[in-house]
């Protein structure tokens, strides 16, 4: 007989009826101030978001901050240095110019670096779990398989697909995941850390347009520059042309400019008076300038050398015995 456990029940004391159970609990209110979670917070690549979601930039971008700071700082020092020289010497139009194509520039860095390349969202856990399962009855093995295809036909044109390990989808044609993002983006073409995002079907326009429109950008900075240092230049070989001219009017300007003329700018008369004066130069009336003017050093007269027309005694005049002996 089985042994069983019983307790003396007290007269007058109701029966013990089933284990009552707990009350079930009343369901949870969301609080009022939680929102739902977007995607982008939920985004299991490697980007950065802002602007709730609107901007996005590659893990890195440090080299696009780089570029971004290049292209501000020369095109400041063109409009700081170059513009306003060029504006007010040639025309208006090449600050006009250069700004538009400043601006193009930037709003097409910035339209390639925020832009969303072409993610392809990745496959939610139900859909990974039943594609899974799908592969997984075609073979027996426990290790991962080689790359996962599937045939499809697209406008009449079998084409293969790859399987994507990490998004858990069978990558579209022309399709290709990212190392650097962690994401499969449609029309891959390259990642480029330049502009700190990867180039794809939708932002590969604006790549173009960014790589064309700086080129221009830079070929006309450079030609405004060449430009500038001629222009300056030349203003500065007018300038010490005008000086010359200036002090060569001055010099010939007094009572005694016409001799100053004919020892300062007659070509070689140096060297002939140096030659005539050791007597190694060709035949002259007298061998020696001395003997030209030996009458007038002897009178003393400091008017003397002007009124006689004397070239030696003019050089002895102005200070130059010591450069002719």
């Amino acid at each position: 007989m089985k042994d069983c456990e019983y307790r003396q029940i007290p007269p007058g004391a109701a029966a013990p009826g089933p284990a009552a159970s707990p009350p079930p609990a009343a369901p949870e209110r969301p609080a009022e101030n939680q929102r739902p979670r977007r995607k982008w917070e939920a985004f299991p690549g490697r980007n950065r978001f802002y602007c709730g979601g609107r901007l996005m930039l590659a893990g890195h971008s440090g080299v696009f901050a780089l570029t971004l700071g290049l292209i501000l700082t020369t095109s400041g020092l063109f409009f700081a240095f170059d513009c306003p020289f060029l504006a007010r010497h040639l025309t208006l139009a090449i600050p006009i110019i250069a700004a538009v194509l400043f601006f193009f520039v930037i709003s097409c860095l910035l339209q390639t670096s925020c832009r969303d390349p072409g993610i392809l969202p990745r496959a939610t856990p139900s859909e990974a779990a039943d594609l899974e399962k799908r592969i997984d009855a075609m073979g027996t093995s426990t290790y991962r398989l080689p790359a996962r295809t599937m045939e499809v036909v697209i406008n009449k044109y079998v084409v293969k697909l790859k399987y994507c390990y990490t998004c858990k989808m069978f990558r579209p044609p022309r399709t290709s995941h990212c190392s650097v993002c962690d994401n499969c983006v449609e029309r891959f073409d390259h990642h480029c850390p330049w502009v700190g995002n990867c180039v794809g079907k939708r932002n590969y326009r604006y790549f173009y347009a960014f790589i064309l429109s700086l080129s221009f950008l830079t070929a006309f900075i450079f030609a405004c520059v060449v430009t500038h240092l001629t222009l300056r230049k030349y203003s500065w070989q007018q300038q010490q042309q005008q000086q010359h001219t200036s002090l060569w009017v001055t010099s010939s300007s007094g009572p005694w400019g016409s001799t100053k003329l004919l020892c300062g700018f007659k070509p070689g008369f140096p060297v002939q008076i140096s030659q005539i004066n050791r007597g190694s130069h060709c035949r002259e009336a007298q061998t020696h300038l001395c003997s030209l003017c030996r009458e007038t050093l002897r009178a003393g007269d400091i008017n003397i050398p002007l009124q006689s027309k004397c070239l030696w005694c003019y050089l002895k005049w102005v200070g130059f015995e010591n450069v002719f002996p």
